[in-house]
């Protein structure tokens, strides 16, 4: 049976500046986080780094005849802080212009541009100057994001802030997987603050210059289960993967106030470090973080069941990745005694399980118990398999076509269910820089040969095209 999706339902896909651009130094960009953390010995796989990616910066035209040909009706990209206002000072207009030329070529070719403000990549020199820990960041923040808006503000309506802040923070600051790489308690909390409140003060200062836009942000959630709801070990482990990951997020941006629960679970391991971030939360900054928002965005890769007793053969965290193998040092204090269980899913080359059906709950439970009445988009959703190149050179990857499918049926589920979900974007337009696994998976519906940047559209690429034409699936 053909099931229809809503008339004005946006298909689309996603990408990171970061991960596509290239151009690392050229026209006045300078070094971000990422630029120094793919530096560090060890940090990536084959000690690789997103100089080149995908070349995006050079070849932006070319990519856009693709989306084109796929039929894409938006774009989710991201402008880069260290391309647009070099180490977090003056602008550059080389680097504005390049975002200007890459709009006009989306309008041009009938594409809705949905930019996406931070996704990761920081300037190294405002790190240095203590990054997402210090408060001062706030501030350059918010003017990196006007001088966006000076530029793009006439023809961009769609404005996201902050991409997975939860990726940004406690598994950069935290874990030290992500860059910057460090591994403290205190600067994970606090950089989880400040980049909530510099989503929130950027809100208020785009709503104020141009009411009419859509703002929100992006959350990377995930459904956490109890493997035995009857168990209160298992029950309480769901509760802190849920709260750490979802509700650390969605409580101050929807309720003005961080999980009470998860705050005394990080305090009976470290005291000193929650005292200190209760210090730096000024009584005024969760007015600003719980500013009302146009939209909600929602990265979705896997579900998960949680137990609090030792599971024979498992070992390790699916959101913990060194770039090697699982499991590494938690982002948070309170993970000891978590225990993931194996549940015979199919798994991705990512070692991540595919659990379609967690998603359909997920947007219904994130709708009603945080977000009625705003807007709900699946901002990523995607999956890395092992591509094989056939011999006439065509990418053959039912199984990403498979998982591309099962998860807009998915959404739709949701969609029939009451959820207001309005698009879908997969992650990712094309294979790029995948930050500390390098160029070794591979999630795009495009391929990119590295060695000469030919780009493939994959069958999954064609199956989604079609699924586009049909609006249905």
């Amino acid at each position: 049976m053909t099931r229809p999706f809503p008339e004005k339902f946006l298909f689309g896909a996603a990408t990171a500046a970061y991960q596509i651009e290239g151009a690392a130094f050229e026209d006045g960009r300078t070094a971000s986080v990422w630029d120094a953390f793919t530096r560090v010995p060890g940090a990536v796989v084959n000690a690789e780094n997103g100089d080149v990616a995908c070349d995006h910066y050079h070849r932006y035209p070319q990519d856009v005849a693709l989306m084109k040909q796929l039929g894409l009706q938006a774009y989710r990209f991201s402008t880069s802080w260290s391309r647009v206002r070099p180490d977090g000072g003056a602008v550059n207009e080389q680097g504005l212009d390049f975002y200007k030329r890459l709009v006009d070529e989306l309008l041009d070719a009938d594409i809705v541009p949905w930019l996406t403000l931070h996704h990761w990549d920081m300037p190294q020199a405002l790190e240095e100057r203590g990054g997402w820990t210090s408060r001062a960041v706030v501030d350059r923040f918010v003017e990196y994001a006007l001088s966006v808006h000076d530029a793009l503000g006439d023809r961009v309506q769609h404005w996201t802030t902050m991409n997975e802040p939860w990726c940004s923070s406690f598994l950069s600051y935290t874990a030290g997987v992500h860059a910057p790489g460090r591994t403290s308690i205190l600067d994970g909390l606090l950089a989880s603050h400040h980049l909530l409140l510099s989503h929130g003060r950027a809100v208020q200062a785009l709503r104020e210059r141009a009411p009419g836009l859509d703002l929100g942000i992006t959350l990377n959630l995930t459904l956490a289960e109890p493997a035995d709801p009857d168990d209160p070990l298992d029950v309480d482990a769901a509760r802190r993967i849920d709260g750490q990951f979802n509700r650390w997020f969605l409580d101050p941006i929807f309720r003005g106030a961080y999980p009470a629960d998860i705050v005394r679970d990080i305090r009976e391991v470290d005291a000193e470090a929650v005292s200190a971030w209760q210090d730096a939360v000024q009584p005024e900054d969760l007015d600003a973080i719980s500013t009302p928002l146009d939209a909600l965005g929602i990265n979705y890769y896997h579900g998960e069941m949680l137990s609090g007793h030792p599971q024979p053969g498992v070992e390790g965290n699916p959101h913990e990745t060194d770039g090697q193998e699982r499991p590494t040092a938690s982002p948070f204090p309170s993970h000891e005694g978590i225990h993931w269980v194996e549940r015979g899913l199919p798994r991705t080359d990512m070692d991540w399980e595919v659990q379609p059906e967690g998603l359909t709950r997920l947007l219904v439970q994130v709708g009603e118990e945080y977000a009625p009445g705003v807007p709900l988009y699946v901002t990523e959703n995607g999956v890395a398999y092992d591509d094989v190149v056939e011999a006439d050179g065509t990418v053959a990857d039912e199984d990403r076509a498979g998982f591309l499918r099962d998860h807009l049926a998915a959404t739709l589920d949701a969609v029939e269910q009451g959820a207001d979900v309005r698009g879908y974007f997969y992650w990712s337009l094309m294979d790029n820089f995948e930050w500390a696994w390098g160029y070794a998976k591979r999630f795009g519906i495009v391929r990119v040969d590295y060695d000469t940047q030919e780009r493939t559209i994959k069958d999954s690429g064609r199956e989604y095209a079609r699924i586009i034409a049909a609006r249905a699936i």
